[in-house]
């Protein structure tokens, strides 16, 4: 190839030699060449329209590689010519011109080997890309070209200059293949070669320390300064600058259409950073999602509700059983702390679900991860906890029974006395207990019923709970208890609860009552049973008055030695 060109006379064309096999299949693959560029400048690299055809132009050098291996194409403004045959023509000097895009930069020749569709297609193809979109600052298609050392492509260009556009014509393909160094393998006498040299014998290997006694080259200090840099650079999260970006222009933009666009995205983004388990963006992107809605003008009520549902949707029961799903199956779990920054960030309606969760969560720390956020979630909305306290299913309705008594929350009494009538003894049980730590005198006043209870361990938690609040007012009930003829079917927990709790009640009121089970006989000369008896001593010791203990006393020598072990335990707890 000339630097110059002179007009090609029709004669010579005729006497053109003619190609080494039809020009079909090389056609062929310009055509499929043409549209890979298009493909990958337009699509994502995951697109199954641009994957299709990324597979269709390498399946169609195959033809090429049957009939020869390698050949070149001559490139003029608009055309490529292979043999002298033109096998590509594009009209108009234009950046979707591939011969043009090529011809502009100075490149007039180029020579594909076979292997080139494996290992060099894609880095061809972002050569083109970026070339029809770079500034006139930037590094032009030959640049580019030396850059990306394309191991089977080679290329002739003229240097292109203000002067003489056409006046140099070189062929790259020598500056391209530099001839390896020999060097002798050590021989068994020979000290081994320090890794210094080992470096130094490789072709094109630049050696620091061929720079570090130059006059401007950087000390230590600046050097590290670089190297913290370039850290710091690639430690950015660049996820928190798309959703920043994406939500400045909600916000400056006040164009329905394109808000709802922003929208679409983010709803998407965020959907793909739970995918890939990018937790703190999702929290992120969740908490400035709620100062975008604070902070945009003109935004009307439809906008505002689609942007607030983007954080809702996390919320909702099916999306966070699937994040938690996820999370309980995975193999390794994310930051403790970005699982809090995202759990944070969940909606009053999640807490129905985080209590369903955490009667069957296995891993213990999604188990303590689902108690704190539950916990910081209920704590901030009593109102949804005392809704789900009339939850039909049992495990999410006992969860937040038991949350309600740990905050101690009044208004969850009401909605607790309605689950008093529950089947279920395990609920009424947990009702119990909540009603016990809340402790106001409608939860008492409403325990008080407990004592009756059709469950024997609901009866004796009411009680035991009356005797530590000491509720006087349920003094009635709990006597006509002791009175009545189940308490001597009950067992001795019960039996023991039920008058320890009478004991913390009655005051000196009782102690004939109690006297007369301990010590007294019936009218056949028999007395109380013995665990009866028992337990009146230990009712007589919990009141401790002067009267209580001489009744004790009396029954210091009883022959049942359950009765007397009961009573000196009760004497040592009397006041002397």
């Amino acid at each position: 190839m000339s630097a110059t060109s002179a007009p090609v006379s029709p004669d010579a064309v005729e006497d053109a030699p003619e190609p080494p096999f039809p020009p079909a299949p090389i056609e062929d693959m310009l055509r499929a060449l043409g549209k890979g560029v298009r493909a990958h400048q337009l699509y994502m690299h995951n697109n199954p329209t641009y994957l299709k055809a990324l597979e269709n132009l390498r399946a169609s050098f195959a033809p090429v590689w049957a009939l020869t291996e390698t050949f070149t194409l001559q490139i003029t403004e608009n055309e490529f010519k292979w043999e002298g045959v033109v096998v590509s023509h594009e009209a108009g000097k234009t950046s979707d011109s591939l011969p043009w895009t090529f011809y502009k930069d100075g490149i007039r020749e180029l020579r594909f080997q076979r292997g080139f569709e494996a290992d060099d297609l894609i880095p061809f193809l972002d050569v083109v890309q970026r070339a029809r979109r770079h500034s006139p600052d930037e590094d032009d298609l030959l640049v580019m070209l030396w850059e990306q050392d394309l191991a089977h492509l080679r290329y002739r260009y003229v240097d292109v200059g203000d002067d003489a556009p056409s006046a140099v014509m070189a062929d790259l393909t020598a500056a391209h293949l530099a001839e390896p160094r020999l060097v002798d393998p050590p021989g068994a006498d020979d000290a081994p070669l320090p890794e210094e040299t080992l470096l130094a014998s490789r072709p094109g290997m630049v050696n620091l320390e061929d720079f570090d006694s130059t006059l401007y080259f950087l000390d230590e200090d600046e050097a590290q300064y670089l190297r913290d840099a370039v850290a710091n650079e690639y430690a950015i999260d660049l996820r928190g600058n798309v959703i920043a970006m994406l939500l400045d222009i909600f916000e400056l933009q006040t164009d329905p259409a394109i808000r709802s666009e922003i929208c679409e995205i983010l709803d998407g983004l965020m959907l793909h950073l739970l995918s890939a388990a990018q937790f703190r963006a999702v929290a992120y992107l969740l908490v400035e999602v709620q100062a975008a809605v604070a902070r945009a003008t003109a935004l009307d009520p439809a906008q505002r509700d689609q942007l607030i549902q983007i954080p809702d949707r996390i919320s909702e029961p099916t999306a966070l059983s699937q994040l938690l799903q996820s999370l309980e199956e995975a193999p390794t779990l994310p930051e403790q702390d970005d699982l809090n920054a995202l759990f944070d960030q969940l909606r009053p309606s999640a807490l129905g679900t985080m209590f369903a969760w955490l009667a069957r969560a296995e891993e213990p720390r999604i188990r303590t991860l689902l108690q704190t956020a539950a916990g910081r979630l209920a704590s901030a909305n009593t109102a949804e906890l005392v809704r789900l306290i009339g939850h039909t299913d049992r495990v999410v309705a006992v969860e937040a029974i038991r949350r309600a008594g740990a905050l101690r929350s009044g208004a969850a009494v009401t909605p607790l006395v309605r689950r008093m009538t529950d089947p279920d003894p395990g609920t009424r049980l947990a009702v119990a207990h909540a009603l016990a730590e809340i402790g106001s005198a409608g939860a008492l006043q409403a325990l008080e019923r407990l004592v009756d209870d059709a469950d024997r361990d609901v009866r004796v938690a009411a009680a035991r709970a009356l005797a530590a609040r000491a509720y006087r007012p349920a003094l009635a009930r709990v006597e006509a208890v002791v009175k009545g003829k189940g308490i001597r079917e009950a067992d001795l927990t019960e039996k023991m609860a039920i008058f320890e709790t009478y004991g913390a009640l009655c005051g000196e009121a009782g102690i004939g009552l109690l006297d007369g089970i301990l010590n007294g006989r019936t009218f056949l000369g028999k007395r109380e049973d013995e665990e009866l008896r028992a337990c009146a001593a230990m009712a007589l010791g919990r009141i401790g008055s002067e009267r209580a203990t001489e009744s004790l006393r009396r029954a210091v020598s009883a022959k049942d030695i359950v009765v007397r072990n009961a009573v000196n335990k009760a004497l040592r707890g009397a006041p002397a």
